[in-house]
C-alpha cells in the first residue's frame, strides 16, 4: 500500500510538472491549476488519462479545452469535462481579480 501510495505521489508530481511546464503559456494557466487543485483527488485511471493528455501537442489540446476545435471521441471523457469546467471556472476567477 505504501509503495502505491509513493508510485501514485511520484506520477503526479511527474504530471503537474509537465502540466505547468507545457511551453504555451494559455495551457499552462489551465492545465498547471487544475493538476494542483484536481490532482491528489484524481484516480491511478485518471492520471493515466492526463498524462495522456499531457503528451497530445498544445495547439491541439487547448483548442479541444476551449472548445475553438471538436475533441476526438477517444478524449472526450469526464476527465476533459472537469478540465474544461475548471478552465470556465478558473479563468472567470482571474479575471474578476482584475488579470484579464
Amino acid at each position: 500500500m505504501a509503495e502505491d501510495n509513493a508510485r501514485l505521489n511520484e506520477k503526479r508530481g511527474r504530471i503537474a510538472f509537465r502540466a505547468w511546464r507545457r511551453g504555451f503559456r494559455e495551457a499552462d494557466l489551465v492545465l498547471g491549476p487544475f493538476v494542483e487543485r484536481e490532482g491528489p483527488s484524481l484516480t491511478e485511471a485518471e492520471l493515466d488519462e492526463l498524462e495522456a493528455l499531457l503528451n497530445i501537442d498544445d495547439q491541439y489540446l487547448y483548442a479541444w479545452i476551449i472548445g475553438r476545435e471538436p475533441t476526438p471521441a477517444e478524449h472526450e471523457t469526464p476527465l476533459m469535462a472537469r478540465i474544461r469546467a475548471f478552465m470556465r471556472d478558473h479563468v472567470a476567477a482571474v479575471v474578476a481579480q482584475g488579470a484579464g
